[in-house]
């Protein structure tokens, strides 16, 4: 007598589990309190989800690696987008990804001012730094390869540090703008990186160091 085979369970993906947790800290209007509960509140094993994340901080720094990963894959799907010059491809970059977060800005809002602010949650942000910094390193040896004279030639681990600090100033003024489609915000992204590349190229190097100050403590004050 033949019997019915029993349907194996679908496979939790990473991205499920990441909408999961977005939707439960944004109608709980907390991170969960243990695996557990979110587990069991969104009916999945335990064993899926630590099959995929370690802790409530691991996928909160995941979900920052994808708002990059996401925001890479579309700009190379621009067939134009390797013949941009570096600045152009830094805007590109900078207006893509707060594309990204804004559809996402419930989220974000929450995760980055939950329980003592910005400052207490950065570690959340620790590899999208990583990404970001690599981003602006390739950017920049990339120039120096044009570059003639090894004196004209940028520090990488410098300038990427300053594209980073840039970031977090921008991320900053996004969180507090409240100007229609936030346009407040694209104009900022344009005259800073138009003013970030200008200093690049023209400013000695400790003066670049000061301006990495001044943005940490316009970030951070």
């Amino acid at each position: 007598m033949a019997t019915k085979t029993k349907a194996k369970p679908k496979k939790i993906t990473e991205d499920a589990v990441i909408g999961m947790y977005m939707e439960y800290v944004l109608e709980h209007e907390s991170v969960p309190k243990s695996i557990y509960k979110f587990c069991k509140a969104n009916a999945i094993e335990e064993s899926d989800f630590y099959g995929l994340f370690g802790s409530v901080e691991g996928i909160q720094k995941v979900i920052w690696n994808k708002f990059y990963t996401n925001t890479e894959a579309l700009l190379l799907k621009n067939k134009e987008y390797d013949s941009f010059s570096n600045k152009d491809k830094m805007l590109s970059f900078f207006y893509t990804f707060f594309e990204m977060l804004t559809l996402n800005r419930s989220y974000v809002l929450f995760t980055l001012q939950e329980d003592g602010g910005m400052m207490k949650n950065m570690k959340q942000l620790k590899g999208l730094r990583s990404h970001i910094k690599g981003f602006a390193t390739d950017l920049i040896d990339d120039g120096n390869v044009e570059k003639n004279s090894k004196i004209a030639q940028h520090n990488p681990t410098i300038y990427s540090e300053g594209a980073w600090l840039q970031f977090l100033f921008v991320l900053k003024f996004w969180m507090n703008d409240t100007s229609p489609a936030f346009e407040k915000t694209d104009i900022v992204i344009e005259k800073s990186i138009n003013t970030i590349f200008e200093v690049f190229d023209n400013t000695p190097l400790e003066n670049i160091i000061d301006l990495g100050k001044f943005l940490y403590k316009e970030t951070f004050s």
